[in-house]
């Protein structure tokens, strides 16, 4: 099977798709990988065939304010949603879909297979089935829908219990839906009637599950909220770490068991600043005899780290995954989706502070779902740090609720499923595909969820 891979430029999606790219080629599936120059040597090393994205849509979101300069000084808030969505996503939809386009003209592709911010495909989503192969896309982050008490997704906000709670909410929407669902919708429908396309009443998130002819959700369903979820949803637990990328440390044999073992972590994105998270993890935790504090630098040096190194700590630039998790006790960690979920499927229990991109709804599931303490801060103190790793230490439903969030991730074969799913949607017979529409969509959702959450806020007006 020829496979078309596409991923946003960005580590923490490309992450997962390559990991899932892993269990696709060891299947003898073909590969060919669309996304930024500067992913090349890493898609190459990993034995696919690698395509850029064209400009502008050739981003490297390592660095988002480099990336996309609008957001320089925008503080974290609906005003800076909205300017990412528009710049950072809205605005690379064509050159997307010409990147698309073009690679299928090379590669006749039997499937793409697309992380779920690839918004080039929706040109293809919409327009006649029969024009394009069937389209595959994966849920890197928390599963973007619309919810059942009517609030927004990216801000953070626990699912309502009481009838206050839910009033407070309709009211956050209205502002939402004013400064980013509107004016964004409005954006995104130009851009789609220049392609004779559209309009979408939809949001763009939530037009992407429920239009994507499968949509693999990268987790388990005890961590998202509950709600009516497309039947096109289809959960299937963390792809697998891929292993060997990185040597062992130096000081692999520390990790001997003698000491709990707390790790650190801010990703690969939100790593320009380690006194977010780093520097004061390690400050809280020096004078912690029985632990031993184990930081990455998501592939920055090490010098980089603000501060004394503490005795108890222990630094990499990058660190072997695979080995490292079943050797945590805590993860302590700003939220990025991937790492979360990695850590859940081992059984780790979190500590988590962030509140950028996807972070707030990421880690605001992690105080709901019980497997961690969420501080709801992007600048936690050492002290509220200490309190949190201490509590999560010492208190056992921490570990058990992470312990059974572990059995469920294990009671799915995530290699098995992804490649059951995505040689079912190739299998599947082309009339079978024309027939399941948006509207068969509509129809399996009760209370006409799409509608009663999403129309009335977004038009094409």
């Amino acid at each position: 099977m020829k496979i078309l891979m596409a991923s946003t430029p960005a580590t923490g999606h490309i992450n997962p798709m390559l990991a899932i790219g892993h269990v696709l080629m060891a299947a003898g599936h073909e590969l060919v990988f669309l996304t930024g120059s500067w992913a090349r040597d890493r898609i190459e090393a990993a034995g696919a065939k690698f395509r850029a994205l064209p400009p502008p849509a050739d981003l490297d979101l390592r660095n988002l304010h480099e990336a996309i300069p609008e957001l320089a000084g925008i503080p974290p808030g609906l005003e800076w949603l909205r300017v990412a969505l528009e710049h950072g996503f809205i605005e690379r939809i064509v050159p997307q879909f010409d990147g698309l386009r073009e690679t299928l003209r090379e590669f006749p592709a039997d499937v793409i297979v697309g992380d779920d911010m690839i918004f080039g495909v929706v040109p293809m989503l919409l327009g006649p089935r029969a024009a394009r192969p069937p389209v595959v896309l994966c849920g890197t982050s928390f599963l973007h829908w619309c919810r059942e008490d009517g609030a927004p997704n990216f801000l953070g906000l626990p699912p309502a219990v009481m009838p206050a709670e839910r009033e407070k909410y309709a009211t956050i929407t209205e502002e939402y839906d004013r400064v980013v669902n509107q004016p964004t919708a409005q954006r995104l429908n130009r851009v789609l009637a220049d392609l004779g396309l559209g309009p979408l009443s939809l949001t763009l998130f939530d037009s992407v599950v429920v239009l994507a002819d499968t949509y693999l959700q990268l987790s388990v369903p005890s961590f998202e909220f509950p709600r009516d979820i497309p039947p096109t949803v289809h959960f299937v637990g963390t792809p697998p770490i891929v292993s060997k990328q990185a040597p062992l440390p130096p000081w692999a044999g520390d990790l001997d068991g003698s000491r709990k073992v707390v790790l650190v972590t801010q990703g690969t994105v939100a790593n320009h600043d380690f006194g977010l998270l780093v520097a004061p993890t390690l400050a809280a935790l020096a004078n912690e005899r029985d632990v031993l504090v184990v930081a990455t630098a998501g592939g920055r040096p090490i010098d980089a780290i603000p501060g004394p190194i503490p005795a108890n700590a222990r630094i990499a630039s990058f660190l072997p995954f695979e080995w490292l998790l079943p050797r945590v006790d805590v993860l302590v960690t700003n939220g990025g989706y991937g790492s979360v979920n990695q850590a859940m499927s081992s059984g780790i229990p979190l500590v988590t502070a962030g509140l950028t991109e996807d972070k707030a709804d990421v880690n605001v599931r992690i105080g709901w779902s019980g497997v961690g303490i969420n501080l709801a801060t992007n600048e936690p103190t050492p002290a509220a740090l200490r309190a949190a790793v201490r509590i999560v230490l010492d208190t056992p439903r921490y570990r058990t609720r992470a312990a059974a969030m572990a059995a469920e991730f294990r009671s799915i074969d995530t290699c098995a499923e992804i490649l059951r799913i995505v040689e079912q949607v190739v299998n599947a017979a082309d009339d079978e595909v024309e027939q399941y529409s948006v509207a068969d969509r509509r129809a399996a959702l009760p209370n006409s969820r799409i509608d009663r959450f999403v129309q009335p806020a977004i038009s094409s007006s």
